[in-house]
């Protein structure tokens, strides 16, 4: 693919990094198609301001396609996949969803068998349409640096792994599991602490001690509740990950649960407080008042 090229890209779908990836396409003077069929309104609003072309159905931005770009919730990536695949597409499957690699070698073993290229990806950074340098889509696998010429131009940069497909999506596993993984901690253990009376006292000791966690456990819930959904089928993920290499993949199960109750926020226009959080991680109708503070 030479910088000259204008390969049609299909991109499925642009949710919120899917947006941020269009934006990128588009700045490289690519034409890329998506899918409009039973998405949501917020869906065509953020297509119509990223610039995407709407083919209508899946099945036509297949038909017309020379690559696609993958990147939906991750339980929903293999299901994608194969569809794209009964489709008989032909051409460049770009997976950039958080996934284990065993998900994504599968993956790649069902385009393939239809006839198309694979090239396994991870995306790790904010999902952002306007700063450049923030956000990368690592690339792995025959055909990487293809793909990471689409990736030119725009906020997102490309990043290849000199590595077969799977090697992109441990990455971002292993990204993910400290980070979102850490994340949930927190949101757990201010719970906890919520639960037992203790908050005020742990946050007087965190702030001698470890600093920076008052601030880090407040955004670890006001930065995630309302996309905890998505957080779901990502920990199941790691979780897989981590015990196909023999490691306990209890953590992050317990990391699943923590944003399984916090996915209920998914609609809402504000982030909850942490009492708020707390209390439903806790299962409680309302934040608890506590019982020993100090």
């Amino acid at each position: 693919m030479s910088a000259e090229s204008r390969i049609t890209v299909g991109l499925l779908h642009p949710g919120e990094m899917g947006a941020a990836v269009g934006t990128t396409v588009v700045a490289g003077g690519m034409p890329c198609l998506w899918a409009s069929a039973a998405r949501s309104a917020a869906t065509r609003a953020r297509a119509r301001e990223v610039g995407l072309e709407d083919a209508g159905t899946l099945e036509a931005v297949v038909r017309a396609s020379r690559v696609i770009l993958s990147v939906v919730p991750p339980h929903g990536a293999a299901d994608l996949a194969r569809a794209v695949a009964a489709l008989g597409f032909r051409g460049l499957y770009v997976d950039a969803n958080a996934v284990a690699p065993a998900t994504a070698r599968e993956m790649g073993r069902v385009v393939e068998a239809a006839g198309a290229r694979f090239v396994d990806g991870g995306i790790i950074g904010p999902a952002t349409r306007t700063r450049r340098g923030v956000t990368r889509v690592y690339l792995a696998g025959p055909g990487a640096t293809e793909v990471a010429a689409l990736f030119r131009a725009g906020p997102l940069e490309a990043v290849v792994l000199d590595a077969p497909p799977g090697a992109a999506s441990a990455l971002k596993m292993a990204y993910a599991g400290w980070n979102k993984g850490g994340q949930a901690l927190l949101a757990a253990i201010r719970a906890f602490a919520l639960a037992e009376g203790v908050d005020a006292a742990l946050l007087a000791e965190w702030k001698i001690s470890k600093p920076d966690l008052p601030a880090s456990s407040e955004r670890a819930i006001h930065d995630n509740a309302r996309k905890a959904w998505r957080f779901v089928g990502e920990m199941d993920e790691i979780a897989r990950s981590l015990a196909a290499v023999g490691l306990p993949p209890a953590f992050h199960e317990a990391a699943r649960e923590i944003f399984a109750r916090l996915a209920g926020y998914k609609d809402t226009t504000t982030s909850p407080t942490v009492e708020e959080a707390a209390a439903k991680l806790l299962g409680q109708p309302r934040p608890s008042t506590g019982r020993r503070d100090g």
